[in-house]
């Protein structure tokens, strides 16, 4: 039924932030993509997400899923360190949009091992 129509505005928006955070699209499930636009919406207090928003949360989940060495082949020292201390924050902190999103990325095992494993993630 989704084909039909095609893609959302807001999911090719997404799309387009995350290949500008170095990932490609099709890595991360339209679930996971979904859930994400659902978290920003909520965090701006529903209306759409904008660009920056789209782009803060792409980094993020490109961190994720990429890991510090792969994203930081990517992306400039200062991209790295803000993204870098966005998750230390959020981790730290254990709630907000980042700390939320930081879940998805665990929860649908998107999340890199060694991301896992340098702050102790878990599910549970």
């Amino acid at each position: 039924m989704f084909g039909i129509f095609g893609r959302s505005q807001e999911l090719q928006n997404l799309d387009h932030a995350l290949r500008a955070a170095g990932v490609h699209p099709r890595t991360i499930p339209d679930a996971v993509k979904i859930t994400t636009l659902k978290q920003l919406k909520e965090a701006n207090g529903g209306a759409r997400p904008d660009s920056a928003a789209l782009a803060g949360a792409a980094d993020l989940l490109g961190y994720c899923v990429l890991g510090p060495q792969a994203y930081a082949e990517k992306h400039d020292r200062n991209r790295i360190q803000a993204v870098e201390e966005r998750l230390n924050a959020a981790i730290e902190s254990g709630y907000g949009l980042d700390a939320r999103l930081i879940m998805l990325m665990l929860h649908a095992g998107l999340t890199h091992r060694e991301l896992i494993e340098r702050h102790q993630l878990d599910i549970a």
